[in-house]
């Protein structure tokens, strides 16, 4: 297994361009790997393309689909969720993606101790048959933010592990979200995706780090995604590393290519180990 970098784009990176658009970028920056999104308004998969449409255009393209991003609170399982949940692995089967995104309650609902365990258990035991009968992987993504109620990988590890589930979950982790829980475990065993994305704003405490300060990485980076990338190549991961930046700077870049480049060429020379 080599260590040599391993690419993939988050739509989120160009949320303004049509999914064909975005595609194209992709592959324009050798990347072949994509997550698509349920929350850009007028674009897919909210202004109703259908999941054989991604598909195709994803295929004519060359490209691999890892996830949907996100079922959003789902750890407040209920009759609601359940059908958004049904809806979204349906689609994500049947427009080829590989997973879906698992984002918890980010209100400051559910957050405490034993509430927040015990709900997390319910929404696993509730996904696990719909996500493994569809083939589906369930990518759980702790929120770094105090108001979240899924902060650290570890109690997701723990619930995962309490239900013998590691067959259809995995981790995401995101290297703004594991600065701002201050979690020092990777749990990379665990870990099905990294999401990347850097912040450069010196004015900022980290608590007060929100979604959109979070730029490309680059050297003035505050998050060390170089340390955090090199650590999980250290200790085995060799999975993708998804850009996600949130900035409006980012999106409406002149040129959103170069940028990418930039930042691409930045990591592989300081935060990926050389091939053997």
């Amino acid at each position: 297994m080599t260590n040599e970098a391993f690419f993939a784009l988050n739509h989120m990176c160009a949320p303004h361009r049509p999914i064909s658009a975005f595609f194209d970028l992709a592959i324009s920056l050798g990347i072949k790997d994509v997550e698509i999104r349920n929350d850009l308004e007028g674009n897919a998969i909210l202004d109703g393309t259908s999941p054989a449409s991604v598909r195709g255009q994803a295929e004519a393209h060359g490209l691999r689909i890892l996830s949907i991003n996100a079922l959003q609170r789902f750890n407040d399982w209920n009759g609601t969720r359940e059908a958004e949940a049904r809806t979204l692995i349906a689609y994500a089967r049947d427009c080829g993606a590989e997973a879906l995104v698992l984002v918890p309650v980010n209100d400051g609902t559910g957050t405490a101790d034993r509430e927040r365990q015990a709900n997390l258990r319910t929404a696993l035991k509730g996904l696990r048959p719909l996500l493994k009968d569809a083939g589906i992987i369930g990518l759980v993504e702790p929120l770094g933010f105090e108001t979240c109620s899924l902060r650290l990988k570890s109690e997701a590890v723990e619930a995962i592990a309490s239900l013998d589930a590691s067959g259809t979950f995995r981790l995401v982790h995101d290297t703004f979200h594991h600065t701002l829980s201050g979690e020092k475990n990777l749990h990379v065993a665990e870990t099905g995706l990294v999401h990347i994305s850097g912040v450069v704003d010196t004015a900022l405490s980290v608590s007060d780090m929100r979604d959109g300060h979070r730029v490309l990485v680059d050297v003035n980076d505050r998050l060390d995604n170089v340390g955090q990338i090199s650590a999980l190549c250290s200790e085995g991961y060799r999975g993708p590393f998804s850009f996600e930046p949130f900035a409006d700077s980012v999106h409406m870049s002149d040129d959103l290519h170069s940028d990418l480049e930039e930042s691409m060429q930045h990591l592989r020379a300081t935060a990926f180990p050389p091939p053997a």
